[in-house]
């Protein structure tokens, strides 16, 4: 890691910290600043599992309340987006094998070894047509994001925290549950069919991938704060 790069991971856990600290000295409204600090890569995580805007919001709303709760827990031992990373992962994971319109329960551990099965089928199921207008950054963002959404769910989760989210294999493998050497495996794998597929275009559309917008963070925040003033004020 580069000192700039290491310099940032460290203000940012300490602007964590404090936060974490008011919430645990009861300023309930202070975990809104983590919701919003973490909404987009936590969005985009349960979006990665679950395929469905929906379905990933109501995910992550779930998981913000199961980590309200259990933030007096919370020790640092790992960056806080990793843990909150995890907490997303859980639930996302859960609500697909409750999901009756999933006929495959999502198994996030196991050997990487044959998980590409029907991986061709699936990435030649998308229309691999180019928009007419390959420069627009808005076709070429709906073209990556169906790309990405044939991908296996093992491989496209791991996809989405290393390129989209630009964690480190080890944070993604803490988050998962699973091997350094998978993780490796099934990013190089992913990586490797997306650029074949995309080319070029790959790289320039990339960071407006699953777009996060303020109505969709300002509701995710709505939502979650109107079920914690429900909740007693004493976190016992």
């Amino acid at each position: 890691m580069m000192r700039s790069e290491a310099m940032r991971d460290q203000r940012q856990e300490g602007a964590d910290t404090e936060v974490i600290q008011r919430i645990l000295n009861g300023e309930r409204n202070a975990f809104a600043l983590l919701m919003r600090r973490y909404n987009r890569p936590l969005y985009r995580t349960a979006r990665s599992i679950l395929k469905d805007d929906a379905d990933a919001e109501d995910a992550l709303q779930e998981a913000y309340l199961l980590a309200y709760k259990n933030l007096d827990i919370f020790r640092g031992d790992s960056h806080l987006v990793t843990w909150l990373t995890r907490i997303v992962v859980n639930e996302s994971v859960a609500r697909l094998r409750k999901n009756a319109r999933r006929a495959q329960v999502f198994q996030l551990s196991g050997n990487a070894d044959n998980e590409d099965g029907g991986f061709e089928e699936a990435m030649n199921s998308v229309s691999t047509e180019q928009p007419e207008q390959a420069t627009e950054r808005t076709e070429m963002r709906h073209l990556i994001e169906k790309k990405i959404d044939a991908l296996p769910e093992a491989f496209r989760v791991v996809f989405m925290l290393r390129a989209v989210e630009e964690m480190t294999v080890e944070d993604t493998a803490a988050c998962l549950g699973i091997p350094e050497a998978t993780v490796r495996t099934r990013y190089f794998r992913a990586k490797s069919l997306l650029r074949e597929s995309l080319a070029r275009e790959f790289d320039f559309a990339l960071e407006d991938a699953f777009s996060f917008d303020g109505v969709r963070c300002d509701r995710i925040v709505e939502g979650v704060m109107q079920r914690l003033n429900d909740l007693p004020l004493s976190r016992d």
